[in-house]
């Protein structure tokens, strides 16, 4: 004998999804600031220190950018 059992979720209720896209708001805001805060720090760095990490000033935006989103 076979039972199958068939499970349908509910459509999100309209607070859930506005609960969801504040996360997602905040988790956007707190990603720049990681972002900005990451390419401000390497754009401190000297040119002898960066050399000594394999980078160079005009690939710091990429670096800071794949560090934060490419996660």
């Amino acid at each position: 004998m076979a039972f199958i059992t068939s499970h349908q979720s509910a459509p999100a209720s309209f607070f859930d999804r506005v609960s969801a896209a504040i996360s997602s708001i905040k988790q956007a805001r707190r990603d720049q600031r990681m972002f900005r805060k990451t390419l401000s720090e390497l754009r401190a760095l000297s040119d002898r220190e960066l050399s000594d990490l394999g980078l160079s000033r005009s690939n710091l935006f990429e670096v800071a950018q794949n560090s934060v989103y490419k996660k």
